[in-house]
């Protein structure tokens, strides 16, 4: 199953490196508006603070933050192998951390995980029944399963779509999958 995981993995990955700077900003500003009609009114928000060749998050958190709503991001705790949260009220102090990944290290502002409802997540690919390939760490696979109540909206580009992921029982499927195409909402299981 890991060979099987890391070989679409590094697929996606392929794909996504082939789109360009411009083609990755317009597919991320589709992906944002369909995402600002989801979470309108919703408040916390963790939104991950995205690095290159990522749906880029920058504007969606800038836009949020402009409308009044608290945007929480993931910190990556590699001690642990979990994500700890912080509140996010400037995104000029997040900075490249763990694994290249902006965090606001040294202005955090301490968040309880239950104070948040819906959390939007990267995915380096997706299948149609919620199922992600991440980075394979399991980072978001253990947060999401300690936090089972979160609504859950995975984003990617609609090019990262595969037929199956090769899920197993640790990975936690998506509530809401995003796309610069639509919003597809997953059938409970």
């Amino acid at each position: 199953m890991n060979r099987e995981k890391e070989a679409a993995r590094n697929r996606a990955r392929a794909i996504r490196y082939r789109l360009s700077p411009g083609e990755v900003s317009s597919l991320s500003a589709a992906i944002e508006q369909h995402l600002q009609e989801i979470i309108d009114g919703e408040s916390p928000v963790m939104v991950y603070a995205s690095k290159p060749g990522e749906v880029d998050t920058h504007c969606l958190i800038t836009g949020l933050l402009a409308r009044g709503t608290e945007v929480v991001v993931p910190i990556i705790e590699q001690e642990t192998r979990t994500l700890r949260l912080s509140y996010l009220r400037d995104p000029e102090v997040l900075r490249p951390s763990t694994f290249s990944v902006p965090e606001p290290i040294g202005c955090e502002i301490p968040v309880r995980p239950s104070a948040i409802d819906l959390v939007v997540v990267p995915m380096i690919a997706f299948d149609r029944r919620g199922f992600r390939i991440g980075y394979g760490a399991g980072y978001y696979d253990r947060f999401l399963s300690a936090h089972p109540r979160m609504k859950k909206i995975g984003v990617a580009f609609s090019c990262l779509e595969v037929e199956a992921v090769p899920a197993d029982e640790n990975d936690v499927p998506m509530d809401i999958i995003v796309t610069e195409e639509g919003v597809l909402e997953i059938s409970p299981r």
